[in-house]
């Protein structure tokens, strides 16, 4: 971009936890930028939206989920330059949560153990945010 600022983009994450003390992955489909990588569910941020308005949205959209803002604590954050925009995206840790997670737009899901994130290939953006997710879990 010839050097000048990149639009930042706003996106929400969540690291959604079962009675087992699991982290749900969702494997980006292919056709979408970083396709076949591991990330934390979430989205874009809408016009007007809070970033758990988003999540409770994006959950639902995506896997079936239903929770409600006070289930979303937030964690922690990551802030990362891409070659077109700068991502800032708030990580959020839901216990919380009605339904059984499935990939409802054709994507793959799997609950994680905590120690084994690094075994699964992420963006460079969500990368940071594993160590929050061990020392908390």
């Amino acid at each position: 971009m010839n050097g000048g600022p990149k639009p930042i983009l706003l996106v929400a994450a969540c690291a959604l936890v079962d009675t087992d003390g699991r982290i749900l992955l969702a494997q980006r489909p292919e056709g979408k930028s970083l396709a076949g990588l591991w990330e934390f569910p979430g989205g874009k941020v809408e016009a007007g939206e809070t970033p758990e308005e988003t999540l409770v949205r994006e959950l639902d959209e995506e896997l079936g989920i239903t929770t409600r803002i006070p289930c979303l604590a937030p964690l922690t954050f990551a802030s990362h330059s891409y070659d077109s925009f700068h991502l800032l995206m708030p990580l959020f840790i839901c216990r919380r949560y009605d339904g059984i997670a499935h990939g409802r737009e054709g994507q793959a899901v799997k609950w994680v153990r905590p120690q084994a994130l690094r075994d699964y290939p992420m963006p460079p953006a969500d990368e940071p945010l594993i160590p929050f997710l061990q020392d908390l879990l």
